[in-house]
């Protein structure tokens, strides 16, 4: 059973983490863009990681349910960046954000399925 309020909740940390320190990073992107992408990328899987662990924090992992808190908080943070990125001061146009950001965002639906995956026991 999925805990929704608790899913949404964490959802929007899982946007709100990353943006926060790229706002602190972001001069790097200009001195050195691979190292702020990378920099932002393992933002983004411990961000995911740290709160797919909270979620789970005093329950059974379910695979099913950490396959659908994954893609709920890809639907989130594609969501909440995409005024940023359309309209707001990045200006990107879709296949820019999509090749440059959103693909990022797989990480939380793919984290999710196999750290459940490891946190199942054979057999179960």
């Amino acid at each position: 059973m999925v805990l929704w309020k608790r899913a949404l909740l964490l959802g929007l940390l899982s946007w709100l983490i990353p943006f926060a320190i790229s706002f602190a990073v972001f001069p790097l992107k200009k001195s050195n863009a691979p190292r702020f992408g990378t920099l932002m990328y393992l933002v983004v899987l411990l961000t995911a990681g740290a709160l797919l662990t909270r979620y789970f924090q005093t329950r059974p992992v379910s695979i099913r349910e950490a396959l659908i808190v994954g893609t709920l908080r890809l639907a989130m943070n594609l969501l909440f960046d995409y005024p940023m990125f359309a309209y707001g001061p990045m200006k990107m146009t879709a296949l820019g954000y999509y090749s440059e950001i959103g693909l990022v965002y797989l990480t939380f639906p793919a984290f999710a399925l196999m750290a459940a995956r490891l946190a199942k026991p054979p057999g179960s």
